[in-house]
């Protein structure tokens, strides 16, 4: 005859003796029963068990929560629990894990390539409109899709963790296989796609690591830290030597290298207190471009008004001999070519006349297609002004800058073959700038290569500007006193070496604040940005810090890791042996089995509760499962 719930109830309230001279009369809770134990024992004593099986099924239902988002195995009380010393899961779920792994950490990588890519999103998404003839915003689009994958994959990476950590096996559903597949292609596609049509972006990601690298070592270190809870947990209860040697060794090899990294890094923004330089000058990329329709006035004057100190811009000459400003070779993507000349969509701009340029709009395709998301910023009366700008004359440029004092960077265009200014280009742009304009020679940011020469002879005021790398000598000879380099080449080596020659320099196109923050610990002049309005905000870089406080993070944070993960090991070692110890009675060996929570902390109540007076053989577990709901406490 079995124990019922008010046989039980009657024997807790009678006095008797300790679990310990129960398991004594037993000769152990792990093997027969003994009937004259039963009518000594203090129940009383059994509310530390009883409490053990309650909050062993209070706690099931988290674990087949996550057996059904991890394998869709949504049964209450299912589970499948690893045995002492195999492995967590089959061949196949382990190469499934294997994979899972390999896709969160493609996956990370290409999500911090992307996000770290933002300063370049407006070319992006214009090569794209190059290459499809419509314009969408593909940067963002690829960011989100990336953002849902890694955050799919880093979930499944999650619940396989816990799973783990509650030693259960392992059994991913074909459906996220078939989504960690996906994941994985996506990754390695988007990798490759970009790397070949964007290979300089990778420079970027050294350049972001310059700043952010002590924060992620921080990171590093924290994830490493909570690491330490499942690791400590299998290590302990795993019987292969050579398993647990390769655990124990792979983890310390990691952490050990996140400790010790910061001794190589390098960032510019560590910086003694008072060796900060001023921040660099700036000037606006054709204008204020978030603000206003490129290459126009009003561009221009919104450069002005946010406190830019130059304008950059670009030149091309048209058919009968007028410079006027425009960026791409044709004029389809900043006019309203296609419905005025629909003919010559694809026409080079400078065989069009100033007569026919002045008959564009310039200004509305800046209100339909939104390159930088910022439109909505603009009130009635800019969105008025927006829609009635035209193409802008380089002498209007000029007197522009001229009247507000303003420096003036330019890329000059060759025209094309058939072209009348094809072979006197140079001399028509210095024409204006000497005869036709009042802008005073020592503003003007002299940048084209072709004929230096014969320019400095015309106007030797002019600030020669160039656009390559080059010794100190070499551009001391052609007298340069500025480079105007793209930020990927940006080394602050390079910038003081120039400078101790008199030779400041300009970086472009930088838009992010983490790229300004460099530009500005690395001791450059001044940078080209499209986003003058943001970057005019700071007022000290990001990521600055001195030396000091950089190695009292350091050692703070390796210290307190390395003291956390110390208990966390010494925890878990403690509770493995304790739990062994109370199903044994004897000191425990390796040789037991470690693995074995569900049968060491369940068996002092399975066999309590599936014993019969008259000494009949104890129950399984699983045969009485429908009673041990009716347990509780009081």
């Amino acid at each position: 005859m079995h124990y019922r719930e008010e046989e039980l109830r009657s024997i807790a309230a009678s006095p008797g003796v300790t679990i310990k001279d129960f398991r004594e009369s037993n000769g152990n809770l792990c093997g027969a029963p003994s009937p004259t134990a039963l009518s000594t024992l203090k129940l009383g004593k059994l509310r530390v068990v009883r409490r053990r099986l309650l909050q062993h099924y209070e706690h099931q239902p988290f674990v087949s929560c996550l057996a059904g988002l991890y394998g869709c195995q949504w049964r209450r009380y299912q589970r499948t629990r690893a045995t002492p010393g195999d492995c967590c899961c089959s061949k196949v779920e382990c190469a499934s894990l294997l994979l899972l792994i390999v896709t969160f950490g493609l996956s990370l990588v290409f999500l911090y390539f992307w996000s770290e890519a933002q300063n370049d999103y407006n070319d992006f998404d214009w090569f794209n409109f190059g290459n499809l003839g419509f314009w969408f915003p593909w940067s963002v689009v690829l960011l989100v899709i990336t953002a849902i994958f890694f955050s799919y994959v880093t979930l499944l990476l999650l619940l396989a963790v816990c799973l783990l950590s509650e030693g259960q096996k392992l059994y991913l559903h074909w459906a996220h296989k078939i989504g960690i597949l996906v994941s994985l292609i996506f990754s390695i596609v988007a990798t490759a796609v970009l790397s070949d049509l964007w290979s300089k972006q990778w420079r970027t990601i050294l350049l972001s690591f310059q700043v952010t690298a002590p924060y992620l070592h921080v990171g590093g270190v924290l994830v490493m830290t909570l690491l330490s809870w499942p690791i400590a947990l299998h290590f302990f209860r795993i019987n292969r030597k050579v398993v647990r040697a390769l655990i124990l060794g792979l983890y310390l090899a990691v952490l050990c290298a996140l400790y010790i990294v910061p001794l190589g890094m390098y960032s510019p923004c560590l910086k003694e207190k008072g060796t900060l330089g001023p921040a660099p000058a700036l000037i606006g990329h054709r204008g204020a471009p978030m603000l206003a329709p490129e290459n126009t006035l009003m561009s221009f004057e919104k450069v002005v008004e946010a406190g830019g100190e130059g304008l950059e811009t670009d030149v091309t000459i048209s058919y009968d001999g007028v410079p006027f400003l425009m960026h791409d070779k044709t004029l389809k993507r900043t006019t309203n070519v296609q419905e005025v000349f629909p003919n010559r969509t694809d026409t080079n701009a400078a065989m069009f006349t100033w007569g026919e340029l002045e008959t564009l709009n310039a200004g509305a395709w800046f209100l339909q297609r939104d390159p930088f998301g910022t439109a909505w910023s603009l009130g009635d009366r800019d969105r008025k002004q927006v829609q009635n700008q035209s193409v802008c004359t380089f002498r209007d440029f000029l007197e522009l800058a001229a009247q507000r004092g303003k420096q003036v960077i330019f890329d000059l265009y060759r025209p094309p073959s058939g072209h009348p200014y094809r072979d006197t280009w140079i001399t028509r742009t210095l024409e204006v700038i000497q005869n036709q304009s009042s802008i005073q020679s020592h503003q003007v940011l002299w940048l084209p290569p072709e004929l230096r020469s014969l320019v400095q002879e015309m106007n030797p005021d002019l600030q020669q500007t160039s656009g390559s790398h080059a010794s100190v000598e070499e551009l001391q000879r052609m007298h340069i006193v500025k480079l105007n380099l793209h930020y990927s080449s940006m080394s602050t080596e390079m910038i003081s070496e120039y400078a101790v020659a008199n030779i400041s320099t300009n970086l472009y196109v930088i838009s992010q604040p983490w790229l300004y923050s460099l530009a500005w610990c690395s001791g450059a002049q001044s940078v080209t940005t499209n986003a003058l309005q943001l970057l005019n905000n700071l007022t000290r870089p990001l990521f600055l810090m001195t030396p000091d406080e950089y190695n009292l993070m350091w050692v703070l944070t390796d210290v307190i890791s390395f003291i956390l993960i110390f208990i966390i090991l010494i925890f878990h070692w403690w509770r493995e042996r304790g739990l062994l110890a109370s199903c044994s009675g004897s000191k425990p060996t390796l040789e037991q089995g470690t693995y074995s929570k569900f049968r060491t902390e369940m068996s002092d109540v399975w066999s309590v509760s599936s014993v019969n007076i008259l000494g009949e053989p104890a129950q399984s577990p699983l045969a009485m499962g429908p009673n041990l709901a009716t347990i509780s406490e009081h």
